[in-house]
C-alpha cells in the first residue's frame, strides 16, 4: 500500500486481573468487527476499588487500523 491512511478509534477495555488483560480484551473485541488493526496506544489507566482491593482495571486505548484504498 503506497502512502497508507489510518483511522483511529478509542476503546476502553476492562479486566479484574490486570492492565494488560484489559488492553487485550479491548483488542480482541475490536478484531471481531474491524479489519487491518495495526497498533494501539494507551491513553488512560484507571480502576475500581472494592473492600480495599482493586476490583477491575479499566484501560482506554486508541487503536489504529489501515483504511484500504477503494481503487
Amino acid at each position: 500500500m503506497k502512502d497508507p491512511i489510518y483511522k483511529l478509534i478509542e476503546l476502553t477495555g476492562t479486566s479484574p486481573s490486570s492492565m494488560e488483560a484489559a488492553v487485550d480484551n479491548a483488542i480482541k473485541r475490536a478484531h471481531k468487527t474491524i479489519k487491518n488493526l495495526c497498533w494501539f496506544q494507551v491513553i488512560e489507566t484507571r480502576g475500581n476499588i472494592e473492600n480495599g482491593k482493586v476490583h477491575q482495571w479499566q484501560v482506554t486505548i486508541k487503536v489504529g487500523f489501515a483504511v484500504k484504498n477503494g481503487g
